[in-house]
């Protein structure tokens, strides 16, 4: 069979970032790495899990949620799969930065976390999500389209 695109990747070299994964006609789909493949603690479920509840919900509130097709955790526990259409490297780097922020800030509630809402709404960790979101931003805020390629 052939090999999917991420596996292709080297991972023995693959840094914390942002990275464009793959692009399919109008869109594109990124890579946020959180962890250094392969470089044990990864991100625990519950962290995971709180993180995408917050990336979700506020990339789909921003002005951009038209052009949001997904966000979800890898795997592996190294981060996370974002899902575009039709925006411009800079337009989603601009996306993901403010959201990594605004998830960093949040206070009060994680949106849906009700039996109702969530088929596994008893697994968040409030806590361990903002510390992974405000190491993660650390990283961001510099980060320009230039850093967007796989070395």
């Amino acid at each position: 069979m052939k090999r999917i695109a991420s596996f292709t990747v080297n991972h023995d070299t693959l840094m914390p970032g942002v990275y464009v994964s793959r692009i399919d006609g109008d869109i594109t789909t990124y890579d946020l790495r959180f962890i250094k493949p392969n470089t044990p603690p990864f991100l625990p479920n519950p962290v995971m899990h709180t993180i995408e509840h917050l990336f979700a919900t506020y990339a789909r509130n921003s002005e951009l949620a038209d052009n949001v097709i997904y966000f979800g955790p890898m795997g592996c526990r190294t981060g996370f799969y974002f899902l575009v259409r039709d925006l411009s490297e800079q337009q989603a780097l601009d996306l993901i930065k403010s959201t990594i922020k605004q998830c960093a800030e949040h206070t009060g509630e994680i949106p849906g976390t009700s039996a109702i809402e969530c088929g596994n709404y008893l697994e968040h960790d409030f806590k361990g999500a903002i510390n992974a979101l405000n190491e993660y931003y650390k990283l961001l805020i510099n980060y320009s389209i230039d850093n967007l390629k796989y070395n």
